[in-house]
């Protein structure tokens, strides 16, 4: 059985073998062939890659010639063109080099006729000065004298046409709107006093007010600073005093004593004390009222009684509170037409002179002051702006600020809205007619109208009537920056030529 399988096995190894050999040489045989055919393949492909690649440099070769070729004849373009350029530079610069001699040639000459005409108009100015017997300074002063008087009267007829015109429509309105306002508005006028008189029932009351070695009457003094004149005025006592509140507080004092029948210091002195918070009850109620007439509302408080005390304020003569309303009116009005803001414009018309609630008592002027109370309690800035522009201390930037100056003017320059002393008013008309004549020209002049006009009389053979223009505008500038007044001053040149003849 071993000998068997032994045999099987050889068998078998001998086949397989066999089998392996005939296959063997039968794959060589095909890798051959097939190496053959891939060698044919490779070497046809060769030549055929060869070819092509023959081709293509051919090709590449043909372009390169051909772009060579091409840049070759724009390359000669381009020189051809540069060397016609440079032909073309070589042509200009030679037409210019002959422009500049010729330029060169005809400077020279102008240059030699320019030293003849000197020489010539050297020769003519010195004839004409030998003929005319003026030098040519003189003669230029002359010539500038000539063309200003010509100047000055041409502008003089352009500013009198062109003020006419402005003026045709703007004055019919401007006075329109002034006089409806003061038409409308009627405000009382109170005289300015210093002092106040206290009726008695008879006159032992005047020893009973001095009292015993006049301690009544200095202990009433010394508490109110005010001075009480009792002389021979029959059952009347005179209080006298610049302040007008210290001294209605002792009016008031002096009535309560005399009814009360009790004077003595202590007295006095309650009595005094009683009657400063009456006038300060009474201060508030003034300012009160004065805010409920006029529609001004939301004030703060302080500002309310400070337009009370306005009531015992006066200026010239003229009561300041009916004053500072009569301006609240006039400026509203005017707003109001205009078109303008009315609430600022009689606000700022009621407070404008606030300060002068204050001006003994704070330093600065009343404008100064009032603008730092109206700031303190923080007013409206378009107010407070009008009020420090209402005697222009700064240039008013709004129509309101404007209105108000022009109410402020019209309420102080109402007939017999204030008072001044008959020194004051005489030097005043001297001065209006001082200034008038001292200008070249005019031959007479007089302040008339209470000093609201200067009539200026003129020679004739001086002053033209173009001139006439400038010499009211000038008189009335001297005016402006010399003289105080209220209101505004009229200046009116007059210039007339009278032809007399008698017939005998």
């Amino acid at each position: 059985m071993i000998i068997g399988i032994f045999v099987a096995f050889a068998a078998g190894y001998f086949i397989r073998k066999t089998t392996s050999e005939s296959k063997l040489g039968s794959a060589q045989e095909q890798a051959k062939k097939i190496i053959d055919e891939a060698t044919q393949t490779g070497e046809a492909q060769k030549k055929e890659m060869l070819f092509a690649a023959k081709e293509e440099a051919i090709s590449i070769k043909e372009t390169a010639e051909k772009e060579n070729n091409k840049r070759r004849s724009e390359l000669q373009k381009m020189e051809n063109r540069l060397i016609q350029k440079e032909e073309n530079l070589d042509k200009k610069n030679a037409s210019l080099d002959r422009q500049r001699d010729r330029l060169e040639k005809r400077n020279k000459d102008i240059e030699a006729k320019e030293e003849k005409l000197n020489g010539m108009l050297d020769e003519k100015i010195a004839e004409l000065e030998k003929v005319s017997g003026l030098s040519k300074d003189e003669a230029r002063e002359m010539l500038i004298e000539e063309i200003t008087k010509e100047a000055r009267a041409d502008a003089a007829v352009m500013v009198r046409q062109i003020e006419g015109e402005a003026k045709s429509e703007a004055e019919k309105k401007a006075n329109r709107i002034v006089a409806q306002a003061i038409q409308r508005c009627a405000a009382d006028h109170v005289a300015e006093s210093t002092v106040s008189v206290v009726n008695l029932p008879g006159d032992e009351m005047k020893g009973r007010i001095i009292g015993r070695e006049g301690r009544n009457i200095r202990a009433l003094e010394t508490l109110t600073g005010i001075d009480l004149i009792i002389d021979d005025t029959p059952e009347a006592v005179i209080l006298s005093g610049f302040d007008p509140i210290r001294r209605e507080i002792a009016r008031m004092a002096l009535e309560k004593l005399i009814i009360d029948g009790r004077i003595h210091p202590a007295r006095i002195e309650e009595i005094v004390k009683k009657s400063q918070k009456e006038m300060d009850a009474q201060i508030k109620e003034i300012g009160e009222q004065a805010c409920f007439d006029t529609g001004i509302h939301n004030l703060h408080p302080e500002i309310v009684k400070l337009l009370g005390r306005l009531k015992y304020r006066t200026s010239y003569g003229q009561n300041v509170l009916k004053h500072s309303e009569e301006v609240c009116y006039l400026a509203g009005m005017m707003a109001a037409e205009l078109g303008a803001n009315v609430k600022i414009a009689k606000r700022a018309g009621l407070l404008h002179d606030i300060g002068k609630a204050i001006d003994h008592e704070v330093e600065g002027n009343h404008v100064e002051i009032g603008v730092n109370e109206l700031k303190k309690h923080k007013e409206n800035k378009a107010v407070i702006h009008a009020v420090e522009a209402h005697h222009g201390d700064v240039e008013p930037q709004t129509i309101e600020a404007v209105l108000v100056q022009a109410a402020d003017a019209i309420s102080a320059a109402r007939p017999g809205a204030r008072r001044e002393t008959l020194d004051s008013y005489v030097q005043r008309l001297a001065d209006l007619e001082k200034i008038a004549t001292s200008f070249d020209g005019v031959d007479k002049s007089y302040a008339i109208q209470a000093g609201r006009e200067v009539r200026i009389m003129v020679k004739p053979e001086k002053v033209n009537d173009e001139s006439m223009v400038l010499l009211s505008k000038e008189i009335a500038k001297k005016i402006e920056n010399e003289m105080e007044y209220p209101g505004n001053v009229k200046v009116n040149v007059i210039r007339e030529t009278r032809a007399v003849e008698y017939a005998k």
